[in-house]
């Protein structure tokens, strides 16, 4: 008897594989300047790296939801240990050679596992939301998803790699969402990092303060948890300042520099500065492909990683800008759709959780480029340079492509549709 023939999500999969295409085009042009950088052949580097990325993606593409379940603790276990023995022999490289992020071999770097970690705690995570009855209801039940995040988070911290730890955060806070966290409870988990920000204003302070006073009292909370809680939002209120005050000069300089790009343009502000000169002289429609000017002169840092949304606004302006959003915002968005057809909890939350991966990239490595969050050496999916982060990609649309073609039920559908209000028809 012949199976049931099952189609590909080939929008999908389109999606990403032009996303790499304009991704090499985009080093490539990094990597034509009038100095020499060293960077000009590496748009064929990166074109093996999709390739390889391409093999990644079938493969585990050939892994069924019951086979990735069974292997998910194996798969969270090796994560965990491949960081821990980082912190002995890893090394720096590129822009961040004071990290132990990299493995070297024969002196050659082969890769940054953390890359690679981001898909095994969204997995494991999703494993352990789907064998709960329901959604966590308390601060105390939101142990075990919170350890399964903070434990890596802590090893990646300890490299120390400040952008990766953002996209752990990010992960859980998406997924619990996802799962079915009230929102109110996300944020009294998140409020005591909220006051920690917010300290260094003592009017935003007491304003955030009392407003958490007034969620405290509506959404009743336990009261051990009431007072953990505002206890917590106490402690680091008032350990801000104290914080700032024994904090070395560099590090105050990069807060400050964040507030203020132009007080420091010629060291602590200067990526910011070159990047936001580059991104706002492509105007409307560019300088055109490999004619940006800072880019050409080699002023902006970085240019072929972190940096390599800055050349796409300078050399296609405003409208390239929008279209390659564009292209990431679909991409998410049929991911969503993969998330929400599912009727296979697991798979539901290992697609939600690849699709918060990547939205957290791109909003941090947008933000920082044009000078609205802190610089962290965050990549761009699909278009910054580098095989750890392409292949982490690739084993995310593979998985995607897997989790799509199992597993759809239009009855699940419209039940997250009524419950979020979101239409997934994309």
């Amino acid at each position: 008897m012949r199976g049931r023939r099952i189609a590909l999500d080939y929008p999908l999969m389109l999606l990403a594989l032009v996303l790499s295409a304009a991704g090499i085009a985009a080093v490539y042009s990094a990597g034509q300047t009038d100095v020499s950088t060293g960077l000009v052949n590496l748009w064929r580097t990166q074109a093996l790296y999709l390739a390889l990325g391409l093999g990644a993606a079938w493969g585990v593409s050939r892994v069924t939801v019951r086979v990735l379940d069974y292997l998910t603790p194996a798969v969270y276990g090796g994560a965990i240990a491949v960081l821990t023995v980082l912190l002995f022999i890893g090394r720096g490289a590129g822009t961040a050679q004071s990290t132990k992020s990299w493995i070297y071999i024969g002196g050659v770097s082969i890769g940054q596992p953390s890359e690679l970690a981001k898909i095994a705690v969204v997995v494991m995570l999703a494993k352990v939301l789907s064998r709960r009855g329901e959604a966590p209801g308390s601060l105390v039940e939101l142990w075990r998803p919170v350890g399964i995040v903070a434990l890596p988070w802590l090893l990646v911290m300890a490299q120390p790699d400040l952008g990766t730890g953002l996209v752990f955060i990010g992960i859980l806070f998406a997924m619990l969402f996802w799962a079915g966290t009230s929102w109110q409870l996300l944020l009294l988990a998140a409020s005591p990092v909220i006051s920690l920000v917010l300290a260094f204003s003592t009017g935003l302070w007491g304003a955030w303060f009392i407003l958490l006073l007034a969620l405290v009292f509506w959404f009743k909370p336990y009261v051990y948890e009431s007072i953990a809680v505002i206890s917590a939002n106490l402690i680091t209120g008032v350990a801000a300042p104290l914080v700032w005050e024994h904090m070395m000069p560099h590090q105050q300089r990069r807060l400050l520099v964040f507030l203020d790009p132009s007080s420091d343009p010629l060291k602590g502000g200067y990526h910011v500065r070159q990047s936001q000169v580059a991104i706002g002289s492509g105007g409307w429609l560019g300088k055109g492909f490999t004619l940006g000017s800072q880019k050409r002169l080699a002023f902006l840092p970085a240019q072929q990683t972190d940096f390599i949304f800055s050349v796409i606004g300078e050399e296609f302006g405003f409208i390239g800008v929008m279209v390659v959003l564009g292209l990431l915002t679909w991409l998410m968005l049929r991911c969503i759709r993969v998330a929400a057809r599912s009727t296979n909890p697991f798979a539901s939350l290992v697609a939600f959780g690849l699709v918060s991966m990547i939205f957290v990239h791109v909003l941090i490595n947008v933000g920082m480029t044009v000078g609205v969050m802190p610089i962290t050496g965050i990549p761009l999916p699909f278009f910054s340079y580098g095989g750890s982060f392409m292949l982490a990609c690739w084993l995310a649309v593979g998985l995607l492509m897997r989790l799509s073609l199992e597993g759809r039920s239009e009855e699940h559908t419209s039940e997250l549709q009524s419950r979020f209000g979101i239409s997934y028809a994309v």
